[in-house]
């Protein structure tokens, strides 16, 4: 008697996955490092620590959900770097502290940031300029101008989400930077807007209400966040510039070229419209229609 087939979820026959072993074990070695880093904070009575891991397993899950929920089908390449940057922003930027150890930690998360976002972005105007029940049908330039545009407001909406921990939780997610050189209107002796420079600023003395002095001692002026966020929108414009070409030059050359493709989330699943007309899988007319289809769906 033969072997009864399982029998797959709909649209699964069109999730590609072109190297399984490489997805599977990306996904079991960060998931047991989280869990290991779960235990271990669990023992040390970090529970704030505890949050972030379980935090960090809970962000795991969002690709294969998304997936599963809106038919589309994440390249290997793109599913991998989320989840390195999940954890590489979790896990190593807080817990260990990488934020604070190296200082291109946070600009290098921000550009990968940029980066992403374009493609996501240009991956749904692309989803629907492609979809015949849409009626949208932007030129390869306006895509890449709405995938730039829809970055930049992901980042511009991370960092007022920084700014408000920070001044309603008093968190520092807008890591404070050392200056040695200010210029300030509100030294103009005249009370004008003459900007003075100040520079060679070695110290900052705190004076507290109750008189008390406190040296900062960190050798220079302490910046509350405002160059830390335009480095952060900077690089992430460089990000979201970046993929914007390279999805400008993807559509113009559609099919020729696979580094875009590695980036671009797709259907799962050919839109309904194809599905109608194409007659039962494994019939000879499927058979000369399919490569109609791919031309049409590329």
């Amino acid at each position: 008697m033969p072997k009864r087939e399982r029998k797959k979820p709909a649209g699964h026959e069109w999730r590609h996955i072109e190297n399984k072993k490489l997805i599977y074990t990306v996904y079991f070695v960060l998931r047991l490092s989280v869990v290991l880093m779960l235990v271990a904070q669990f023992f040390n009575q970090n529970y704030e620590n505890v949050l972030l891991c379980v935090l960090t397993l809970v962000l795991f899950m969002l690709p294969s959900a998304f997936e599963r929920r809106l038919h589309i089908d994440l390249p290997d390449t793109l599913e991998v770097i989320i989840l390195l940057f999940i954890y590489a922003a979790e896990i190593l930027g807080e817990i260990q502290s990488y934020y604070t150890t190296f200082h291109y930690w946070d600009t290098m998360l921000h550009t990968m940031n940029g980066f992403l976002c374009a493609a996501i972005g240009f991956a749904l105007v692309d989803i629907l300029n492609r979809e015949e029940k849409v009626s949208l049908h932007l030129s390869p330039f306006f895509m890449a101008v709405t995938a730039f545009c829809f970055s930049m407001t992901i980042g511009v909406l991370w960092e007022f989400f920084e700014f408000s921990m920070d001044q309603f939780l008093l968190f520092d997610m807008q890591k404070d930077t050392v200056l040695q050189t200010i210029s300030t209107v509100n030294l103009d002796p005249s009370h004008g807007t003459t900007a003075v420079i100040v520079e060679g600023i070695q110290d900052v003395i705190l004076v507290l209400e109750d008189g008390t002095q406190m040296p900062l001692g960190l050798g220079g002026y302490l910046d509350v966040g405002i160059v830390d966020t335009m480095k952060d929108l900077f690089v992430n414009f460089i990000g979201a510039v970046v993929f914007s070409a390279i999805g400008y030059f993807y559509v113009k050359g559609r099919g020729k070229g696979s580094f875009a493709t590695r980036f671009i989330p797709r259907f799962q699943r050919r839109p309904a419209s194809q599905q109608a007309a194409a007659p039962d899988p494994g019939t000879p007319a499927q058979e000369a229609q399919e490569p109609a289809l791919r031309e049409k769906s590329e």
